[in-house]
């Protein structure tokens, strides 16, 4: 699996990792499973936010890497409503209790909301201190607020911006992506597949048969090209996470690029989803 810099200087997470993101739905045993087969196959970029499950999946998670702590690198999310100074403090002790860990490998404001922004921040530069997160960034966040929270914590501080990014969903690629790229900041794309509403087509079928794999795969491989893209699929079914670790080791050529960019077009700039 592919490593690529991210965070902490020096540090290098895998270019597809696990995303978490309604897990309490699915059948307990299953979703511990897919966790700990990920992680064997080189996914250890595990996403996870007190928000799923209202703290149930942050406790699946914590069942899940009993005795592969070292291994993963972790990252939770705080809500908006809990982000103030004190509130995100609060909030990641809970984290990483229910996580059954002592540090987060990145925290990250999970969507902007109405509490100052350099409060949250300074509580992340508090908690760092503290060795409690190892890094920290923001999620679904738009250009206004991307730089406002550059000026705040300052160059090389924002370890990512995580958002909705799949093939039928390209809206980034207007405004955030660029701007992040242009400033070091990896963008993390969640429901990478579009959650439960995969949508495939001609080309990408065409693509898929033809490299002998499945669209799934190459719809993967189209976001992970790009040096600045990590990408987190969540499943909890075996034959599922190895479809998708399998993804890490596709490279498009230049047509099959311009071809699913065709076939997917990223549409008018709409601003973020906020999931």
């Amino acid at each position: 699996m592919e490593l690529r810099p991210f965070g902490d200087p020096g540090r290098r997470v895998p270019v597809l990792g696990l995303g978490t993101w309604n897990m309490e739905r699915d059948d307990r045993a299953s979703a511990i499973a897919a966790l700990r087969r990920g992680i064997e196959l080189g996914m250890t970029h595990l996403d996870t936010a007190e928000m799923y499950g209202s703290g149930q999946v942050e406790a699946i998670v914590g069942e899940a890497l009993r005795g592969l702590r070292d291994r993963v690198f972790l990252v939770s999310k705080v809500l908006p409503s809990n982000a103030t100074y004190d509130g995100t403090i609060r909030a990641c002790e809970r984290s990483l209790s229910r996580l059954s860990t002592d540090r987060l490998d990145c925290y990250l404001l999970h969507w902007p909301g109405s509490h100052p922004l350099e409060d949250t921040i300074r509580a992340f530069e508090k908690l760092s201190k503290d060795g409690k997160i190892r890094s920290f960034g923001v999620s679904n966040f738009d250009l206004d607020g991307l730089e406002e929270a550059l000026r705040l914590a300052g160059k090389g501080r924002i370890a990512c911006n995580q958002v909705l990014y799949h093939l039928a969903e390209r809206t980034v690629e207007h405004q955030v992506l660029p701007w992040c790229e242009d400033r070091g900041i990896p963008i993390v794309a969640y429901s990478p597949l579009g959650a439960q509403r995969f949508k495939s087509g001609k080309v990408l079928e065409e693509i898929a048969a033809a490299r002998q794999a499945t669209p799934r795969q190459i719809a993967l491989a189209f976001l992970i090209r790009r040096k600045s893209v990590f990408a987190i699929p969540k499943t909890s079914a075996l034959r599922h996470v190895e479809e998708n670790a399998a993804a890490a080791e596709l490279s498009l050529s230049g047509d099959e690029v311009r071809r699913l960019e065709a076939s997917f077009p990223p549409g008018p700039w709409r601003g973020l989803a906020t999931a």
